[in-house]
């Protein structure tokens, strides 16, 4: 009999005569410890233990993309309406806060105000502003913005590519993925260096460094696969969504996750042509999702559903649901540091739910 009683994992085999029984005993003991194993691997995850307030926060803020930056040693946090970009430190959920975006009074829901997405690169970072339609160079230490970019369509997820020291900006009004060349300086500077179609999209982005391509979706069933060199659509993929939204790595098996908004996230083989293997049900309302490369876990947010789900990852790119975590309502967005926490967005209080996952690695 396995019992869980206030956070305790109690374990006995109902036998009369237990402590008198060693020959027994013996040859049970290694039967009980396997049954403590499955006991404590079972344990459900415990709710968010830590709340990270951001500054003017508490009249809501629009939140969509989240990132963390080992770099950096910093979570990235786009914080809309507030105006502000938010630099949290994992150790102590100290806040550093960026001025100089674009801002709102009023809190309306969504995602489009602001500065909702930003990178890392050359120990800057990038970051968009919807209400300029502009993306700026920001200096992280001096906190300060050094300069910026006009774009041609409204932003939605930017990113730093290395391989070919540029930034991409995704706009899905235009259907296109937007290039700029980084140009180090005083200041720095980023120059148009032209754009990238993406059919029914783009809608979210992850560079692949190792493979020189970056990966994107359509808004429906279709995920992209795009050379950085040439910056042309090399590969579509069917994805088996019905409504594919956020996207993440894991750049070293080539495992390539998708978030479908309907409630689930599915894992392709960018490696064998964006094969299918695995799928994992989640809540509805999934948008940006996270992934763990040490645990090899996924994090899938859902919003409407207002939980978390943790995902372990197999070898082979196998998904089971380890656990789910309630969150808050609406909150959509997620990311990871590397101590073993995700952070998940609570949009309507203006903070960041901080999770500890205690799942054991997943998929060697």
């Amino acid at each position: 009999m396995v019992n869980e009683t206030a956070g305790r994992v109690v374990v006995g085999l109902g036998l009369p005569g237990w402590s008198t029984m060693p020959d027994v005993r013996s040859k049970l003991a290694p039967c009980a410890l396997v049954l403590i194993a499955v006991a404590v691997a079972a344990r459900p995850p415990e709710p968010p233990s830590k709340v990270v307030p951001l500054p003017d926060g508490e009249r809501g803020i629009g939140f969509d993309d989240l990132g963390f930056s080992a770099a950096l040693d910093r979570l990235l946090v786009p914080s809309g309406r507030t105006g502000r970009l938010n630099l949290v430190a994992p150790e102590t959920l100290a806040v550093e806060s960026i001025a100089g975006f674009s801002a709102r009074d009023r809190f309306a829901g969504g995602h489009g105000e602001g500065t909702t997405s930003a990178d890392v690169g050359r120990g800057l970072v990038f970051a968009s502003d919807r209400g300029r339609r502009v993306v700026r160079i920001v200096d992280p230490v001096g906190k300060r913005i050094l300069g910026e970019a006009r774009l041609g369509g409204g932003p939605d997820y930017v990113r730093w590519v290395e391989p070919t020291t540029e930034v991409w900006v995704t706009e899905p009004g235009r259907k296109a993925i937007e290039t700029f060349t980084f140009h180090a300086g005083d200041p720095p500077s980023l120059v148009p260096a032209g754009a990238v179609a993406v059919d029914d999209g783009p809608e979210s982005l992850v560079i692949d460094a190792t493979r020189g391509r970056a990966y994107t979706n359509g808004w429906r069933d279709t995920t992209f696969a795009v050379d950085l060199a040439s910056r042309e659509v090399v590969a579509r993929w069917p994805n088996g969504c019905e409504g594919a939204r956020g996207i993440a790595l894991d750049e070293k098996r080539g495992l390539l996750f998708v978030g479908c908004e309907e409630g689930k996230a599915v894992a392709l083989d960018v490696v064998h042509d964006g094969k299918r293997l695995g799928v994992a049900e989640t809540g509805q309302g999934v948008d940006i999702i996270a992934y763990a490369e040490r645990l090899h876990h996924l994090y899938v947010p859902a919003g409407d559903d207002a939980t978390l789900a943790i995902v372990g990852v197999g070898e082979r790119g196998d998904l089971r649901v380890l656990g789910t975590v309630p969150t808050a309502p609406d909150a959509r967005c997620v990311t990871a540091d590397d101590r073993g926490n995700a952070y998940v967005c609570d949009p309507a209080k203006g903070r960041l739910l901080v999770i500890a996952d205690r799942f054991p690695p997943d998929g060697g």
